[in-house]
């Protein structure tokens, strides 16, 4: 067990609600130029689940699952300021009163939450819904590493991750590993407590050499050459473990969208590959 300041994280309760789907009469434009009408960002996602690919949808930044807002703007940075990747989510309101469930995601722009929850219960859910949300993670440190600084990181995602300690670094296990020169729509954020940052897809030849047309939802990946500490950069020598929250996108700049989880800007954070670095395997029974 990684030794950490679990004893002092509070555990807070906040609330949002399931959002509409969001549609536009504007075209979304390729970067050829070609323009496409598709299915994007928010509502109920009843066949896009943490484990399937990501890449490929008829649809531009597709969420997985259920897509979670409030639709108060302070409150709303409440839910996505101190929400943490797998912290417990109950459905409050409805049809699926009490069912049960965990964040996987966190979508900036939007400003969306996105969660799991069963085929099961979200065949009884509707948009609108209440979904409570038990955060708690941020300000969770490593206290034997200070080096490398932990975001969005719930203490039961820490628990499950392939994490082993050697020569004063820590290895971790991830799906893929990501060249940092193929960032893009996220970075010169001011922090990383909020959202996420695109891996841009449109270089086929470094897609193809690092196997990033098979990202998953859900995957635990590693980009290399990132310091996203106190916003996000490049920077050589630096490394961030994230998760992938939403699909690819056609759009300039944008790609399968990356929420932090822990970062540092010097290499004391060694990626290795495990395939089953993926929030389904963490967490889905």
């Amino acid at each position: 067990m990684l030794n950490t300041n679990y004893d002092v994280l509070p555990k807070l309760l906040t609330q949002g609600q399931i959002r509409h789907s969001k549609g536009s009469e504007a075209y979304r434009h390729t970067i050829d130029g070609e323009p496409y009408t598709l299915p994007a960002t928010g509502g109920i996602t009843y066949n896009a689940h943490i484990g399937d690919c990501c890449v490929g949808w008829a649809a531009d930044h597709l969420e997985p699952g259920v897509t979670v807002r409030n639709e108060n703007d302070d409150y709303n940075a409440a839910v996505q300021g101190l929400s943490c990747i797998g912290n417990e989510v109950i459905v409050h309101s409805g049809d699926a009163k009490g069912a049960r469930g965990f964040v996987t995601g966190k979508h900036g722009g939007c400003e969306h939450l996105l969660c799991y929850f069963s085929n099961e219960d979200m065949e009884k859910m509707s948009i609108g819904d209440v979904i409570d949300i038990r955060t708690q993670g941020q300000g969770m440190k490593l206290l034997d590493y200070p080096e490398i600084l932990l975001r969005n990181t719930s203490p039961e995602l820490l628990k499950a991750m392939n994490i082993v300690e050697e020569n004063g670094c820590l290895k971790v296990g991830v799906a893929k590993i990501v060249p940092g020169c193929i960032m893009g729509s996220g970075l010169g954020a001011s922090n990383s407590h909020y959202g996420d940052y695109d891996i841009t897809l449109h270089d086929k030849k470094i897609t193809a050499e690092y196997g990033l047309d098979k990202l998953r939802f859900g995957d635990i990946v590693a980009i290399m050459d990132a310091d996203t500490r106190f916003g996000r950069n490049y920077i050589t020598g630096a490394v961030t473990i994230g998760v992938v929250v939403h699909s690819d996108c056609i759009l300039s700049g944008h790609g399968p969208g990356v929420t932090t989880l822990m970062t540092c800007k010097t290499p004391k954070i060694e990626p290795f590959i495990d395939e089953n670095a993926n929030l389904k395997n963490y967490f889905v029974k």
